[in-house]
């Protein structure tokens, strides 16, 4: 018995280890070479692929479509599965991937129809451009025809367990534009705010709805470009105040969450940015300075790639000499610097999307009104190919108005009592300019890549037209700019803030902003710019952009921050970057102080050292801070007492800088009806709320970290978990572990300039974060530095998988290798890529 028990047991540890040493040999046999000579089809010539000690790729070639083939064989060595992951996002086909889960997402996907329109747009881009884009394209697949799907990454393998037949395909110039559209959703999709004032009006009056939407507070937090203009905006507003809209946007909130949620994004996700530019006589050098720190989800890999891309003669007919940041799967550098100029990018968040009610035709779910005639709706099937089941058909129903975006949601519910005019059958369609037939953001991309003045930059961005974005641009001649570029919608009636009826013809849009009146500015007598998703112009500017910006916490500290400090350089800029001061914590804590001596409670020990240290506390979001962890707690029941006892769940207060401006102009009243808690007999004040959050939140953080105070960290809640975007959320613990990495404790905070942000509706751990951060010095290109998250490696177990992030949590950053002497220096690795 003995010796059989031995024997079972010297089984299991012989597979274990089998196990563990097939694991290890899928997961090695999939990292790319990175030295040597290999041999590509499609080159003209010689490409030189140096790779630095942290694994970026810098690129030498002697034309243009050498370089975009380089470039797209590197990607697909190190970041395939994500380019493959993305595409299938892109075109609505995540169930030949992973199966009959999938089939709802793809439905909305498919009904947006974004793969279509990339297709649209490859074939009507010009012959240069689609050159570019068509040697990506062979660079990737180049690399493509020498891997089996599992020796390309290691989740290949994983996949290939549940999908046996899944192979990827070659990849095509269209695709490299279709991730556009999914970043135009995820940088553009205002609709969520649309939502929420139609849910809010669900519960209660247009008055208290206008409260939890205030308007932008310019009196105090600053704008981009300041306007000489004096006309003042004609826009009327939109008034439907009905609770018939509730449910049926209820419905579509949850949809458009998921999506965002694998997009990167979703309803008031707190996504922004931060860049500011300061001119040579603020800074110890004498040149300007650019700074960019665009905020996106928390992903593994990063959703950035870091590349360099060089002609080896710098020439007309080959212009490229580009140092920056890319998406693996898109030719060029979207982020960066060339040898004249450097741009940075952060979201305008423009009301792009109109959400239109359309009354259908009760005699024939196909038909709709429109000014009085019943119009045929436009219907295409979509066929959804399922790995392990059958396939399924969708019907995607369109107005003139744009898709009917209802058919993909929950079925809708019938209505009584209702005050607005609503049709008897109705559905909602979106108008959306990304749907319209605009040109990619490719050609911008590559034109403002070898861009080498502000006229050129601009001219650059006149195509830019979705997602719109703040161009913040700086010269090595001593200038700094900002230019929004973008198509922006002119209203016939309405102001893009509620879903309105599409029947009567009165809600169209009339064009779009012209671009020489877009708003732009070019060395401003300030000497900085500062763009942080804050507004970028007055009320007296003469078109409406949108009514939902950041509120400008984060533009007011960068501000504050940047006039007190000029005369430095880029280290005295990456401790802004990392700048984790509390401007909302400054407002509510002496207004919490105040409470708490007037109540009539005790407090308990841990109750009052936690106050202690509370109010103590410098305001910086520390990861090793106790008054941030603190603070942290009491404001997300701050949030969770005053608020959710009378909001719909889909629209809770998040915590980001919508709700530090409720909170700021709330404070002032100590009482409004938002602080009475409607659930009591009693009628609450401000005062008995701020109390009563500080007690909960201590409970809270006494439940997570123990009685001792002095051991509580804001890092200890604040979790960072890099999560890979498919695998990495299988629910199979040891396929995550394989995955996904951390958690690891991080600083930072919702609406501060570190935006390390966190949901207090999901809780403290970290859903969105400053995805990179770029310093470039114009006045020597050699002393600018970068960091991205994680590395630049998709491949787990690959030493550049994860290389960057202790250095990122720590707010550290890299050199950014630009001259040729400093990247051979450096060089971990050099490939050589011949015809």
């Amino acid at each position: 018995m003995t010796k059989f028990l031995w024997t079972i047991i010297g089984l299991i540890i012989t597979f274990v280890v089998f196990g563990i040493a097939f694991s290890q040999y899928s997961v090695h046999r999939a990292f790319p070479q990175t030295s040597g000579t290999i041999q590509i089809e499609g080159l003209t010539g010689p490409v030189e692929v140096i790779r630095d000690s942290m694994g970026i790729p810098h690129i030498y070639a002697d034309t243009p479509q050498d370089l975009m083939l380089a470039q797209g064989y590197v990607h697909a060595q190190d970041r395939f599965y994500q380019m493959d992951f993305w595409r299938h996002i892109s075109y609505g086909t995540l169930s030949e991937m992973f199966g009959e889960d999938s089939v709802e997402t793809d439905a909305f996907l498919r009904t947006m129809g974004w793969g279509r329109l990339a297709e649209a747009q490859f074939a009507s881009e010009t012959p240069e451009l689609k050159s570019l884009l068509e040697s990506y394209a062979a660079g990737v697949n180049a690399y493509l025809a020498t891997q089996s799907p599992t020796d390309l990454s290691f989740e290949y393998s994983i996949l290939e367990l549940t999908n046996h037949d899944y192979t990827p395909e070659p990849w095509t110039p269209a695709q490299s534009l279709a991730w556009g559209k999914v970043m135009a959703w995820d940088l553009g999709g205002n609709h969520g705010a649309e939502i929420g004032r139609a849910l809010a009006l669900g519960v209660m009056v247009p008055e208290r709805v206008n409260q939890l939407y205030p308007a932008y507070p310019g009196d105090r937090h600053p704008y981009i470009v300041e306007s000489n203009s004096t006309s003042a905006s004609a826009v009327e507003a939109t008034h439907l105040t009905s609770a018939d809209l509730r449910t049926p946007l209820l419905s579509a909130a949850h949809v458009i969450d998921a999506l965002g949620r694998i997009a990167g994004g979703g309803l008031e996700s707190g996504i922004g940015s931060n860049s500011w530019a300061v001119s040579g006589r603020h800074t110890e050098t004498g040149n300007p300075l650019l700074m960019n720190d665009p905020h996106l989800s928390a992903q593994m890999p990063s959703i950035w790639y870091q590349v360099g891309l060089h002609c080896n003669a710098v020439t007309d007919d080959c212009p490229f000499d580009v140092a920056g940041f890319s998406f693996a799967g898109v030719p060029g550098v979207i982020i960066g610097h060339n040898a004249d100029i450097a741009w940075g990018f952060t979201n305008v968040g423009p009301d792009v999307q109109d959400l239109y009610i359309e009354k259908i035709n009760p005699e024939n779910p196909n038909q709709y009104e429109y000014m009085g005639e019943w119009l045929d709706m436009d219907i295409r099937t979509e066929t959804l190919v399922v790995a392990g089941g059958d396939d399924e058909r969708v019907d995607v129903r369109s107005t003139i108005h744009g898709p009917i975006i209802s058919d993909v949601y929950e079925p809708l519910e019938d209505f009584t009592d209702t005050g607005l005019d609503k049709p008897e059958q109705f559905a909602i369609a979106m108008r959306w300019t990304a749907l319209d037939g605009v040109p990619s953001i490719a050609g911008p991309i590559l034109g403002i890549n070898v861009a080498s003045d502000f006229e050129e930059f601009r001219d650059a961005a006149l195509l830019f037209a979705v997602p719109s974005q703040n161009l913040l641009y700086a010269d090595t001649k001593g200038n700094i700019g900002y230019q929004m570029p973008g198509n922006i919608p002119i209203r016939s009636k309405g102001d893009g803030t509620l879903p309105v009826p599409g029947w009567t013809g009165e809600y169209e849009w009339k064009g779009f902003i012209p671009y020489e009146e877009l708003p732009f500015v070019f060395n401003p007598p300030s000497g900085y710019i500062v763009t942080a998703n804050n507004a970028v112009i007055d009320d007296s500017y003469p078109y409406r952009i949108t009514e939902d910006w950041s509120y400008g916490y984060r533009a007011r500290r960068i501000v504050d921050l940047v006039t007190s400090n000029f005369g430095i350089g880029t280290e005295g800029h990456a401790m802004i970057q990392f700048d984790s001061y509390d401007l909302n914590a400054s407002r509510i804590i002496p207004h919490l102080d105040a409470a708490l001596r007037t109540a009539d409670i005790d407090l308990d020990d841990v109750e009052r050292e936690a106050l202690d240290q509370l109010l103590d506390w410098d305001l910086q979001n520390f990861a090793q801070s106790i008054g941030a962890a603190v603070w942290n707690t009491t404001w997300r029941n701050v949030l969770d007492l005053t608020f959710n006892d009378e909001l719909p769940e889909d629209i809770a207060p998040g915590g980001g800088s919508r709700w530090f401006e409720v909170m700021y102009d709330l404070l002032d009243d100590p009482d409004d009806r938002f602080w009475d808690d409607v659930n009591t007999p009693d009628v609450e004040d401000r005062d008995d709320m701020l109390v009563a959050a500080f007690l909960a939140g201590v409970t809270e953080a006494r439940d997570s970290m123990g009685s001792d105070v002095d051991s509580w960290t804001w890092g200890e809640l604040h979790r960072m978990i890099f999560i890979n975007q498919s695998l990495g959320m299988s629910g199979i613990g040891i396929i995550e572990d394989r995955f996904n990495r951390g958690p690891f404790p991080s600083g930072g905070a919702t609406s501060v300039v570190n935006a390390v942000g966190w949901d207090a509706v999901e809780g403290y751990d970290v859903n969105w974060l400053p995805s990179m951060r770029m310093l470039v010095d114009l006045g020597d290109l050699t002393n600018s530095r970068t960091i991205h998250t994680t590395g630049q490696s998709g491949h787990t177990d690959d030493k550049h998988y994860i290389d960057m992030a202790p250095l990122w949590l720590q707010g550290e950053t890299l050199p950014m290798l630009w001259s040729r002497a400093d990247i051979v220096a450096d060089a971990e690795a050099t490939m050589i890529l011949v015809p």
